[in-house]
Formats: structure tokens, C-alpha cells, sequence
């Protein structure tokens, strides 16, 4: 390049070398952990409302499981109905688990009994709360069956987490050095 004073002779950084530190100052680190957890906790409250009630959602369900069966009875929908409603149970609190437990581990990694057990009460306490809140609906009613269905997904979750993370550290890929095989 010939003589020119103006150009700065530093490159800019590249996007991939800022963008680790621009997400660092623009968004709090327990913000990153937390907002799946948060957001997922939100999903439930509004599954707990009226408009996810057995009635309505019945009215989303029947003509979806006529046109895979026609012939279905009225006995026979409520009964497949009934299990939908439940496995919905389950599956929104072992995702939720799942979420709590990478919320309260933050930026660090692997299995720690503190973490797990901290998302497991968190998701407990929260199922409870939850039929509380389905309590003041009028269209809902509040059981401790569907509490107790909630914590199984999470309890369910959490023993899965501490599977994953026990298989892994067996298998050396959490402890960073490589595990010699072993011996016949």
C-alpha cells in the first residue's frame, strides 16, 4: 500500500472474535442460563388457564383422532383424551426439569448432586403451585394425581440428567483426560 496516514493499520476484528463479548455485555450471564427455564415455566402457567382446559382441548382433539379412527366411541375418547391430557403432564415438567437443571448449573459443566436436586425441588414446588393456580379457574380443577404426575416427569428427567452425566464421566469425556482401556 502505498503511503496513506489516514488508514488505520490494526484490522477490525472479525465477527466471531467480538461476538463471545458483545453476548457477555449485552446479556447478564444468569439471563443466558435462565431464560429457557423462565420461558418454559410461562408455557405451563398458560397450559393451567381456561383455554387448555379438558373441554377445550377435547375440541381440538376429537376431530383429529376421528379422522385416524371414525368408528371411535364416546367411551373410547374420553379414555385416549384422558391419557393425551396426562402425558402432557409428564412431558411438560421433565422438559422442565431438563431446563431448571441447565438454568441452575449456569456456564459450568457436568453432574453435581446440588444442581439436580435444586432443579428436582424447583420443579416440585412449582407442579404445586401450578394446581393451586388451576384451583382459581373455574374450568379446572385442582388434583394432587396430576401434581404428583408432574414431579414423576421431573424426578423422570433428573434420573436420566444423572444417567447421561454418569455414563459420560465413565466414558472420560467429562474429566478432560483420556481413560486408559481396560484391561481383559
Amino acid at each position: 500500500m502505498p503511503d496513506q496516514p489516514w488508514r488505520n493499520p490494526r484490522p477490525a476484528p472479525h465477527l466471531p472474535e467480538v461476538q463471545p463479548r458483545l453476548a457477555q455485555l449485552l446479556i447478564p450471564a444468569w439471563l443466558r442460563a435462565w431464560w429457557p427455564a423462565l420461558l418454559w415455566a410461562a408455557f405451563i402457567f398458560t397450559m393451567s388457564t381456561d383455554t387448555f382446559s379438558a373441554q377445550h382441548t377435547a375440541s381440538f382433539f376429537e376431530p383429529i383422532l376421528r379422522w385416524f379412527k371414525p368408528d371411535l366411541t364416546a367411551h373410547q375418547f374420553l379414555v385416549i383424551h384422558h391419557y393425551i391430557r396426562k402425558t402432557a403432564h409428564f412431558t411438560e415438567y421433565f422438559i422442565f426439569c431438563l431446563l431448571l437443571y441447565r438454568a441452575v448449573r449456569g456456564v459450568r459443566f457436568g453432574w453435581r448432586w446440588s444442581w439436580g436436586l435444586t432443579a428436582l425441588v424447583i420443579a416440585f414446588g412449582y407442579s404445586a403451585l401450578d394446581e393451586i393456580h388451576q384451583a382459581f379457574v373455574a374450568s379446572r380443577q385442582a388434583s394432587p394425581y396430576d401434581s404428583l404426575i408432574d414431579s414423576a416427569g421431573a424426578f423422570f428427567a433428573f434420573a436420566i440428567l444423572w444417567l447421561w452425566f454418569r455414563s459420560r464421566n465413565r466414558q472420560g469425556t467429562l474429566s478432560g483426560a483420556p481413560q486408559p482401556f481396560p484391561k481383559r
